[in-house]
């Protein structure tokens, strides 16, 4: 199958690069704040690179330091272009692409996101928590996730192995969405918004801030989105290839957060039910089949600083995780049968970590991280007649000792070392190491040089899942690790107070990848450690604030991703575009928001999808009601039509994307 690419698509690409090209010669200003303004998208680049950031080495460093081409949005960038998931943000960032089945979705990074996996790849942390599930290792970054973006402060996403520092799953990096404070977001709010398809929402908040530090937040959110009917063609002699109604999406979300002294409490709730229109895993097309997913955490954190120079962060947390697909497959005597398949996941966990900063040119961190995945359950069997395929209840767990050095040789010479031993009882020791070598050749350029191993460990689903019969799977307990040695060059220069660009070039080796395969002797599938992946690549990316207080940020990526044997990886674009746009209206107290996101062609199971530019565009207002910010999005503004590689669970080869749509939002603080 060979789908055309979007008509836009070379077009839009000339398109952006005359913007961009329009852009850069334009003069550059200081843009001037008030003093009491905390916008980080307020500030000139000189400062946004100052910024400490925590995620890339457990402890606050500036951007320039951090052994990584760390990337830093903000709350106003979430404004500005109007993004309503972690998906839509990270979709946005310098070799990142996110594929959605209309039902999850799902994210890639340097040519590397295999159709039907789940985001096990990278991990997902909220304020330093992580919150990859104990069953799937899933990171939830679609409308099934955590929290409402309104809530969010700023998404720091690490690229690259960080198992050095985190462990299993951070292959492709770790992204860390921090939110927002009480004092951030002081007094009674509420949101309300409403879109195309039946979409509607609503957020009520209320934060405060005392006189003694005491800060907290509350936030209630509710979202629902009717879909529309969509059509198949591989359906076609089923109900004409029409979908009803079943491309709907409702969640409700929970979330608080309190902080005194150096205590932090914080705890969230998801519950999402989203219809499943694609006919995947064999069920009967057009039926009302769904996904249920409920996920909720908490966590409490203390700071203590020791002595001069020595600070202690305790770290206690702990997360559940339920799914339900429910849907109706064919019966022996004709009739739909109805199987209900899911699992129930829950963990907790603890850490300590000491950061030493006493020693001349030395800061020293080293901890200990332990996890207990107390239920990694799985389930499966039909409800009338009742019929019972899988009831597997697992446990297990892992620790981890780790410890890193920043040392400053000299001046303008920067080594960060860090090593992480791992013990999993499902993948054993791991050993896994980080090397950064950064040189300031002058003031406005780093050069970075690093190296870093990671690992991930099967997940309960690779191991122990199994039925019987035809088109049946096997279990395999055999599992072992997947792994990732990385190499990256890094360069960066300061362009002047606001301006940066990076290039970074890398490359790296996937070994004893996890994919399915079918058994000679059973004819079962069954996971193995198949495959390999190779990769070299480079990813150029600039951000400048010119006059009048227009931002830029543009990116672009090549790659070249194959199996180790020259055969292209499916679902790998070889070159990704994006450029966003956020300019404020000071008269008329608005902003306006662009944004373009281009992808070269991929290859399906069988065949190829093509390239595709998709732009988003959106304007806000504080100025039209007294107290309010209105904002009206168009999404896929030039109506795009493209499509993403579908899985080896769905009979479609490739799944088309939303088409245009529209979203009006109303947020008013009392």
């Amino acid at each position: 199958m060979k789908l055309p690419p979007s008509h836009a698509f070379a077009a839009s690409w000339r398109c952006a690069i005359l913007l961009a090209a329009c852009a850069l010669p334009a003069r550059a200003s200081q843009v001037s704040l008030d003093s009491g303004s905390t916008d980080l998208a307020a500030l000139p680049l000189e400062q946004l690179v100052a910024l400490q950031v925590t995620t890339a080495s457990r402890f606050p460093q500036s951007i320039a330091d951090a052994p990584s081409a760390v990337v830093l949005l903000t709350a106003q960038d979430i404004r500005d272009f109007g993004w309503r998931t972690l998906a839509d943000a990270l979709a946005s960032l310098p070799g990142l692409y996110v594929t959605n089945d209309r039902n999850y979705s799902y994210l890639g990074a340097r040519g590397f996101l295999r159709p039907g996996d789940y985001d096990s790849r990278f991990l997902l942390l909220i304020d330093g928590v992580r919150t990859n599930d104990s069953v799937y290792d899933q990171a939830s970054i679609g409308s099934e996730g955590l929290l409402d973006m309104d809530l969010v402060q700023r998404i720091e996403y690490v690229p690259g192995p960080g198992s050095a520092m985190y462990g299993s799953n951070a292959l492709f990096g770790v992204i860390n969405v921090i939110t927002k404070s009480g004092s951030a977001m002081a007094g009674p709010q509420a949101a309300v918004s409403v879109g195309s398809y039946g979409e509607r929402a609503a957020r009520a908040s209320y934060g405060w801030h005392g006189q003694d530090g005491t800060d907290w937040l509350l936030a209630a959110s509710s979202s629902r989105r009717d879909g529309q009917d969509l059509y198949f063609a591989e359906y076609a002699a089923e109900h004409g290839g029409v979908a009803h109604g079943l491309d709907f999406d409702r969640a409700q979300r929970l979330f608080a957060k309190a902080a005194r002294g150096p205590l932090t409490l914080s705890a969230g709730y998801v519950a999402r039910t989203k219809g499943v229109p694609t006919g995947s895993f064999g069920a009967l097309f057009d039926t009302a089949n769904q996904t249920r997913d409920t996920q909720a955490f908490a966590k409490a954190a203390l700071a203590l600083p020791l002595a001069s120079g020595v600070d202690l962060a305790l770290l206690a947390h702990w997360g559940r995780a339920d799914y339900q697909g429910i849907g109706s497959y064919p019966g022996e005597s004709g009739q739909a049968l109805v199987n209900v398949d899911g699992d129930h996941a829950a963990w907790y966990g603890a850490s300590a970590q000491l950061t030493l900063d006493r020693i001349q040119d030395h800061k020293i961190v080293a901890g200990v991280d332990l996890q207990r995945n107390a239920r990694r359950d799985q389930f499966s069997y039909y409800r009338e007649p009742y019929e019972l395929f899988l009831d597997d209840r697992r446990s297990n767990g892992r620790s981890a000792v780790f410890v890193q050095d920043e040392w400053h040789m000299r001046p303008g010479l920067l080594l960060n070392a860090g090593l992480r031993y791992d013990r999993d009882s499902n993948a054993g020791s791991q050993f896994h190491p980080r090397l950064a070598l950064m040189y300031r050749t002058g003031p406005a350029d780093t050069i970075k040089l690093i190296y870093g191993t990671a690992y991930r460990a099967p997940n309960a689903y690779e191991l122990y899942y199994g039925y019987p019969g035809e088109g049946g799977q096997q279990a395999n307990p055999a599992l072992s690790a997947e792994r990732i040695s990385t190499r990256e060059l890094i360069f960066e220069r300061r362009l002047d107070a606001t301006g940066l660009a990076r290039l970074s070039l890398f490359n790296y080796r996937m070994r004893g990848l996890i994919a399915q395969d079918v058994q000679p002797d059973s004819g079962l599938l069954m996971f193995a450690n198949l495959q390999r992946a190779v990769a070299v690549g480079g990813e150029l990316a600039y951000e400048r604030q010119y006059a009048r207080g227009l931002r830029l940020r543009t990116s672009f990526a090549m790659q070249h991703a194959d199996d180790g044997d020259n055969a292209q990886l499916v679902n790998s674009p070889r070159r990704l575009f994006k450029l966003n746009l956020a300019l404020p209206l000071p008269a008329l107290k608005a902003r306006v928001g662009a944004e373009l996101q281009c992808g070269s062609a991929r290859r399906t199971q069988t065949g190829m999808v093509g390239g595709y530019c998709v732009s988003n565009l959106l304007a806000s207002s504080t100025h039209l009601l007294p107290g309010a910010e209105l904002s009206l999005a168009l999404y896929n503004a030039f109506n795009a039509r493209y499509a993403d590689p579908a899985g080896p669970v769905f009979v479609q080869e490739a799944l088309l994307r939303q088409s245009r749509t529209i979203s009006a939002k109303l947020a008013y603080g009392f």
